[in-house]
């Protein structure tokens, strides 16, 4: 008899042991999930678990005390982020009007009958002045392009945006002596896009080229989606490549750039859903868009 109790015993612990598991596998996965969720989404609801079980309910309490942190760490970030974006959008829209009126006044000065040191001089200050101006657009234009503006996608085709693109800037890159040489498949490659933002990258990146190309440019759009741009560009090297989509950088070979072009150009290219990357292989400047589909 005493056998048989020994061994009911032993079986009695086993099935519960194997409860007790069986209930702190469950609390952790509902903490795992649980966290996942609330660490994706922006909400103010807390972890929460079945069990009762002391050690499981610990360990939610202090993630969820850390959920608080992060949630008012996050807060305090998205606030002044915004802020900081409205006050960039005013400082840059507030600029406009006195800029507009030096320019306007630097030329009514260059009419007159000046001697050759000031009208130098003069020169000097019209493009710095120019310079502001450029930098005060772009300023304005990047901050409502980062205030999250919803785009519209619709079908287009990548290979008429590119020739667009091309064409609205072939002036400019003949004057520069940059005749493009366009691979296009037969075919369209159609992407759901949106048509302005599409417009302002391949727009940037082509005035990246007039900045950077020691006079060659090439442009390859392939079947799958893929459109590079591939220039000789003395003035760069690995280190500068890897900075071209930072705020604010420039290069020697760019004077007079805001350092904002590219930046804008990967904003729009990754809200659309695509990516945007630059390679540099001495002395070859490569940017690559990918369209995925």
């Amino acid at each position: 008899m005493l056998p048989w109790l020994v061994i009911a015993a032993l079986l009695f612990i086993v099935i519960a042991l194997w409860v007790k598991i069986r209930l702190l596998e469950r609390a952790f996965d509902e903490i795992s999930e649980g966290l996942a969720e609330r660490l994706e989404e922006d909400t103010n609801t807390l972890l929460s678990l079945s069990t009762r079980d002391p050690h499981a309910r610990h360990l939610a309490s202090e993630l969820n005390r850390q959920l608080r942190q992060l949630r008012a760490q996050r807060w305090r970030y998205q606030n002044g982020d915004r802020e900081l974006k409205e006050e960039v959008t005013n400082i840059s829209h507030d600029l406009r009007t006195p800029l507009t009126a030096i320019r306007g006044y630097l030329d009514l000065m260059s009419r007159e009958n000046l001697p050759p040191e000031t009208r130098r001089y003069l020169e000097l200050i019209s493009n710095r002045a120019e310079a502001m101006t450029r930098l005060s657009e772009e300023l304005f234009r990047y901050s409502v392009i980062q205030s999250s503006q919803p785009l519209s996608p619709e079908i287009t085709d990548l290979r008429a945006a590119v020739e667009g693109a091309v064409a609205g800037l072939y002036a400019a890159l003949r004057a520069r002596g940059i005749e493009p040489v366009i691979t296009l498949p037969e075919s369209p490659v159609t992407r759901s896009v949106d048509r302005a933002a599409l417009s302002r990258v391949l727009g940037n990146i082509l005035g990246n080229a007039l900045k950077y190309s020691a006079g060659d440019l090439e442009i390859v759009l392939t079947e799958d989606g893929e459109l590079s741009f591939t220039n000789i560009a003395p003035g760069l090297d690995e280190v500068a490549v890897g900075r071209l989509f930072d705020r604010f950088f420039t290069v020697e070979a760019a004077r007079g750039s805001t350092g904002l072009g590219l930046a804008i150009a990967r904003t729009l290219t990754e809200q659309m859903g695509a990516t945007v990357t630059a390679s540099y292989a001495s002395p070859y400047l490569t940017i690559l868009l990918k369209f995925p589909q």
